[in-house]
């Protein structure tokens, strides 16, 4: 199937710290996933992961169970899909130091991100949880242990104290916890390779790399996501890499979650230029030198953003990047292939998807969430500041004064009901989709997000109009009994 692709692993990423699909629609989309090019998966599993003893309180609310993690590996299996899992261990800690029984672990107080590499509990919490992800993992040739954007990194009180040192750096800090880290890993599990992200890497002097010992334990992942990634910068690094050790070398592009946090559809078309700069990269690196890519596909940019693309929204995009990457480009064959698989009509490389193609596993949602972020907020927009009848009669002047003339109501309430009618339908039919493939805490958040805003700006507009609307009521003259003497 492979054909002539420098890559010969490529990964699926699943980012579970945002919108977790139940096991229900993995068994779904798993086959998908094999049957456009992808032969793993890397699953990183934040609080979705079933820890257990001490480490319980890390578990979301619909954390997936010990079976249900065993439900998904033979899912994997079945479809030839090498599982690799990824446990954070350094920087996006938050889901862990977020907890006051964690908290005094935190590099700097204030901030849940990265962990103090100082304290020797720092070392032995990562382990406990990488332990109890191997174990559940038995099978497992391959752990990520994260360690990307380690911010504040050397801002803590120990590090100060510790900087202070000559020959002490951030950089050699950095390297000492990767190296801890991943010979805990190995000590666990020898026959476990751990893989690292690249970007606290990237500008380290090659002896300080050299000479750290983290060449010989760890294979980097290179990561860019930019539709026009530095082809040349990215080889200089790969060759420096080799030079300093690393015997494996791995890519990391995307396929949605890296063009805006609150991104609803991907755009195809940046993916797909992003793929192929990689394309150029592998070509012109050191070769053979390639262990494979990850396409990833980030599903918050951290544990407190919002939502970016569902993954059913952002298939699309995956599948066009899975068949560049094993046709070395992507013509109208290629386009062709993927609408097959797909079972959509025209696959939009520039637009986003329009409403109503596909039959892939999620196809609905697609259509639903594309009509949504297309059209809810702009068609409320044009009724609401667009339509002569409220800007000129039914203003936040008039509103807030309850004032309208009568006859501007006949314009204004129908208009205003069809709307509301109308995506009230809509999001119905989303909510009932979404409910399918996520757990309920993922719908309420997207909805709540990105449809109810919107809604509710209406629904205010109704109540305000029925509220001016409602004839008066006639003056009451006092009772017999109740009326005082003059």
């Amino acid at each position: 199937m492979s054909g002539s692709t420098p890559f010969k692993m490529r990964l699926v990423h699943l980012d579970l710290k945002g919108a977790p699909p139940k096991v229900s629609y993995l068994s779904e989309i798993f086959p998908l996933f094999r049957a456009l090019g992808a032969n793993g998966l890397l699953i990183e599993y934040e609080d979705m992961f079933p820890y257990e003893g001490p480490l319980r309180l890390l578990r979301a609310k619909y954390a997936y169970s010990a079976s249900e993690i065993k439900e998904i590996l033979h899912l994997a299996g079945l479809n030839e899909l090498e599982v690799i899992p990824l446990v954070q261990t350094f920087g996006h800690m938050e889901f862990v130091l977020k907890h006051t029984a964690f908290a005094h672990l935190r590099e700097v107080g204030s901030f849940p991100c990265t962990l103090n590499p100082h304290e020797a509990e720092s070392l032995a919490l990562v382990g406990a949880m990488i332990d109890q992800v191997l174990e559940l993992h038995p099978g497992a040739q391959r752990l990520h242990v994260g360690c990307d954007e380690v911010y504040y990194l050397g801002e803590g009180e120990a590090s100060r104290r510790w900087l202070q040192q000559e020959q002490n750096s951030t950089g050699k800090l950095c390297l000492s916890h990767m190296r801890a880290v991943a010979s805990r890993v190995k000590a666990r599990r020898p026959s476990v390779t751990p893989l690292v992200w690249d970007d606290m890497l990237r500008e380290l002097p090659e002896d300080q790399l050299a000479a750290s010992g983290v060449p010989q334990l760890v294979e980097p992942v290179l990561w860019d996501y930019a539709a026009d990634l530095d082809v040349h910068g990215k080889v200089l690094l790969m060759q420096k890499y080799r030079r300093c050790g690393f015997p494996w070398l791995w890519a990391a592009s995307a396929f949605k979650g890296a063009t805006g946090p609150s991104q609803a559809v991907p755009p195809v078309e940046h993916h797909l230029r992003n793929h192929v700069q990689w394309l150029q990269v592998a070509g012109s690196g050191p070769t053979d030198s390639l262990q494979g890519i990850i396409l990833t596909g980030w599903q918050r940019y951290d544990h407190y953003s919002v939502l970016c693309e569902l993954l059913p929204a952002g298939v699309p995009s995956l599948a066009a990047c899975l068949q560049l990457l094993l046709r070395g480009g992507f013509d109208e064959d290629v386009k062709a292939k993927v609408e097959n698989i797909l079972g959509i009509s025209s696959l939009e490389i520039t637009d986003p998807v329009r409403e109503g193609a596909g039959s892939f596993p999620g196809s609905n949602i697609l259509a639903l969430v594309t009509q949504v972020s297309l059209h809810l907020r702009s068609s409320v927009d044009a009724l609401l500041e667009g339509n002569r009848y409220v800007t000129g009669w039914f203003s936040p002047y008039h509103r807030q004064r309850k004032l309208i003339h009568p006859v501007m109501v006949q314009h204004i309430q129908p208009a205003a009901l069809s709307l509301l009618a109308q995506w009230s339908t809509l999001v119905q039919e989303l909510e009932a989709a979404l409910q399918l493939a996520f757990y309920p805490d993922a719908v309420e958040e997207w909805l709540e997000e990105n449809v109810h805003p919107s809604l509710q700006r209406l629904q205010a507009l109704l109540q305000d109009l029925s509220e001016v609307s409602a004839p008066p009521l006639p003056p009451t003259s006092p009772s017999r009994d109740t009326a005082q003497d003059p």
